[in-house]
């Protein structure tokens, strides 16, 4: 291979790895370090768009590079393409800081270092007088130059807490990747009032463990609708974030409050039509009684980590007659209408985390079960995709008893345990039709009598303790419920919603008799 650089500093090769964005910077590495036979340091690790680079310096590690090309597999059993090319000396090798400039720097970043409360102080480090007085340019956005900012904090401030780098017109965070390495102690970081225009920038730091963060001032903020979209994808970086921009946050949603148990089939479920079409009733009916609870927080267990979510509001957003349809507006990702790429990723939601914050903020509703079509479009062992339409009107806010359409696309997954969670979630909403706003919600108020649950037959047993079980209400109650609807466990579940809701279920039929 032939040497592009001087001698002394040795063969460079660049290092990339296509579609490396989408890698965590430290499982990419250490994948790569563990697969690769000959040791190497990798210098100025970078992602240019979708690419991950970094160089190497050693032939041998280069050539071994070369070996491990498609031998490691991703999260999704994908195989990892990395390419290997000669390269001239990396930025920041070749504009390294003299010894003596370093050795300036060491002291102006030790007087800006608060011992106390382990923080340090680098705003406006470029026009530091110290710095400026020894004719030193400190400009982060150059690699070489956040490079000896990482290697002196490396060097004298083990245990970091608070970083502060706020008016250092930072556009990007490539060089600063490193400090996920360096200082992981880190809680604390300021990056307020630079020049930052995309939140992605934000993934190639996010293995910190960050509790507190500043980005005001930055483009990006100005790229959400709203504030609830921007702490939402935020905290998808850093979900131990308690406080962003000065500001308190809600705790962030947590697991186990509720499991859907109902969307947790075996394999031994999927026997036939029936079977299928009931396990899609009781997920649909347990999933929309949460929705429409005080307790969304509760669907997380619904979604896989990774989920996707997003929302589409089928007309021109300027429609008059779509005035009531404006807290979905916020969050429309009509591509038709919505030109702007990055507001479009921004406005897909990641994570159950995410999805579920967002599901939170949108107005409380009432779905009117019995006006349900449901499509079940495919299926195997290990997945289930369906539609739901239907109806269902908000209970709450400016728009309140407003009946809207909807249409929602769900994918199912089973997981590693055998359970099923939502992968795939697409919500269409728009304003119902005359006739449909006029049939909606005509349910009567049941009337129910005892019967002994030995006279039932099997399916009927087996539904009175479903809906037990589901509703809370014990098997006399839920018997009833199912007995005054004809056997027809979707309505039954409206009529228990309805009646919930009005506060109209006695206490005594939360009580189990024995």
């Amino acid at each position: 291979m032939e040497n592009t650089q001087d001698g002394n500093l040795g063969d460079w090769f660049k290092i990339t790895v296509p579609y490396g964005i989408k890698y965590d910077k430290t499982w990419l590495m250490n994948s790569i370090q563990s697969h690769c036979s000959v040791p190497f340091t990798p210098v100025d690790f970078h992602y240019v768009k979708h690419l991950a680079q970094f160089f190497v310096q050693d032939a041998s590690a280069a050539s071994a590079l070369k070996d491990i090309n498609y031998k490691i597999f991703d999260e999704e059993n994908q195989k990892i393409p990395i390419f290997v090319n000669t390269s001239a000396v990396p930025y920041s090798m070749c504009n390294k800081l003299e010894p003596e400039k370093m050795e300036q720097l060491k002291l102006t970043i030790s007087k800006r270092y608060d011992v106390s409360q382990k923080a340090l102080d680098l705003h406006k480090l470029r026009f530091d007088p110290d710095l400026l007085g020894h004719d030193i340019i400190i400009i982060l956005n150059r690699r070489n130059c956040m490079t000896a900012i990482l290697q002196t904090i490396k060097k004298n401030i083990p245990e970091l807490l608070s970083l502060n780098l706020c008016k250092n017109k930072l556009c990007q965070l490539d060089g600063l990747s490193d400090i996920i390495q360096i200082a992981p102690t880190i809680k604390t970081l300021n990056l307020s009032k630079n020049e930052l225009k995309s939140a992605r920038e934000l993934d190639k730091i996010k293995g910190l463990k960050l509790e507190e963060l500043w980005l005001q001032g930055n483009p990006l903020c100005n790229t959400f609708p709203n504030q609830p979209t921007y702490v939402s994808a935020i905290r998808k970086y850093f979900p131990n974030l308690s406080r962003l921009d000065g500001q308190d946050l809600p705790p962030p949603t947590v697991t186990g409050i509720v499991d859907m148990d109902i969307i947790k089939p075996c394999k031994e479920s999927f026997k036939g039509p029936e079977t299928l079409k009931n396990l899609v009733f009781q997920f649909l009916l347990h999933y929309y009684l949460i929705y429409d609870s005080e307790d969304r927080e509760s669907l997380l267990s619904a979604y896989h980590e990774e989920a996707c979510f997003s929302l589409t509001v089928p007309f021109n957003s300027e429609d008059p007659a779509l005035s009531n349809l404006c807290e979905y507006l916020k969050d429309n990702r009509n591509m038709k209408n919505l030109k702007d790429s990055d507001l479009r990723f921004q406005l897909l939601k990641h994570t159950k985390c995410e999805i579920v914050n967002s599901l939170c903020v949108f107005p409380k509703t009432q779905h009117d079960l019995n006006s349900y079509v449901v499509d079940l479009w495919a299926h195997t062992e290990i997945m289930l995709c369906f539609s739901v339409s239907g109806v269902f009107k908000e209970v709450e806010g400016k728009s309140q008893g407003s009946v809207h359409a909807f249409t929602r696309t769900f994918i199912l997954s089973s997981g590693s345990n055998s359970s099923m969670c939502i992968v795939n979630d697409i919500l269409t909403v728009g304003n119902a039709r005359t006739e449909e706003t006029q049939s909606a919600f005509s349910i009567p108020v049941p009337t129910p009598t005892f019967s002994s649950l030995s006279t039932l037959s099997q399916e009927q047993q087996e539904m009175v303790q479903i809906f037990s079980i589901q509703s809370g209400i014990s098997l006399q109650w839920s018997q009833k419920c199912l007995q005054d609807n004809e056997w027809n466990y979707i309505r039954a579940a409206q009529v228990f919603a309805t009646l919930k809701t009005q506060g109209k279920i006695p206490e005594e039929a939360f009580k189990q008799i024995s």
